[in-house]
């Protein structure tokens, strides 16, 4: 069993934290905002999801999860922390780091002591912004070093609205973005009780599947509308078409409901920050801008 700190409670720091829990673990949610902390310590959710009133019932009852709007009193208590704070897109389409590196910085904060801590980000993230702007946070928080007194690493989470509970405990795969051995050993451990294939790479390689497959789903939903028109023209019912479609295994039959176009909080600002990547490195992502 771990001793974990999940910062940040809303839709996904809320799900992690649940079911770290119920998967045996010790779990301390952190989070700003106090209402939403009182309203957890009476069991009662302030996102609406499947399932989630009776697991958070659950996990309350087994002792092993707590709620806080302190991060000292999370950190205090816990061997490594899961950022999960909202990346919303800034002005320019870049996604805005801001409460990433607040976060960073009060597990800083709350760390100095340690002699060794984990810092985890779950949220969405470009490519080098783990080992950079959050570690770079920590050590000038902490006064610690990195790969000494503390280890990063990013493990983006692919949970489904509506079905977050299921997507936890029954994940496709778990990606763990290590930035040394002794965090992915550590990450690897904490997620043992699920099955489901574990991949160990490179953060910033971690950071990268996360955006290229919200683009990806994006621009298969878009391509699914496109057939769409061109069906109805034909006189051609596409759901029949998709379903033959979908039965090829290179191709798969999901996300191929033509209709309304892709939405939600993800996937539109997801494709804004990876053009502007794309635009910061010198690179024309001229599929990606073409779903935009």
């Amino acid at each position: 069993m771990a001793s974990l700190a999940v910062v940040g409670l809303g839709y996904v720091g809320l799900i992690h934290a649940v079911g770290f829990t119920l998967i045996g673990h010790r779990v301390a949610g952190y989070d700003v905002n106090r209402a939403v902390v009182e309203s957890l310590r009476r069991g009662k959710p302030h996102i609406h999801e499947p399932g989630l009133d009776e697991a958070l019932r659950k996990a309350l009852e087994s002792g092993r999860l707590k709620f806080t709007d302190s991060p000292e009193d999370a950190v205090a208590e816990s061997e490594a922390a899961f950022i999960a704070v909202g990346t919303p897109s800034a002005p320019d389409g870049s996604a805005d780091l801001s409460q990433v590196e607040a976060a960073a910085r009060a597990v800083g904060r709350s760390m100095r002591g340690k002699r060794w801590y984990l810092v985890v980000v779950k949220s969405t993230v470009p490519p080098g912004t783990t080992e950079g702007l959050v570690a770079r946070a920590i050590a000038e928080e902490s006064g610690a070093e990195l790969g000494a007194g503390f280890s990063v690493a990013s493990n983006p989470e692919f949970l489904r609205e509506g079905a977050a509970l299921e997507d936890f405990f029954r994940p496709d795969r778990i990606v763990i973005g290590a930035g040394d051995e002794r965090a992915a050993s550590f990450l690897l451990e904490v997620y043992r009780p699920i099955e489901a294939p574990k991949i160990v790479m490179r953060p910033r390689e971690a950071e990268l599947v996360k955006y290229v497959s919200n683009v990806f789903l994006a621009l298969k939903i878009s391509f699914a509308n496109e057939v769409g028109l061109l069906a109805k023209r034909l006189g051609v019912d596409t759901y029949r078409v998709f379903e033959a479609v979908g039965l090829d295994r290179r191709i798969g039959p999901h996300y191929f409901g033509a209709g309304l176009g892709f939405g939600g909080s993800c996937f539109p600002k997801d494709l804004r920050a990876y053009i502007r990547l794309g635009e910061r490195l010198g690179v024309d992502l001229r599929v990606a801008k073409a779903n935009y």
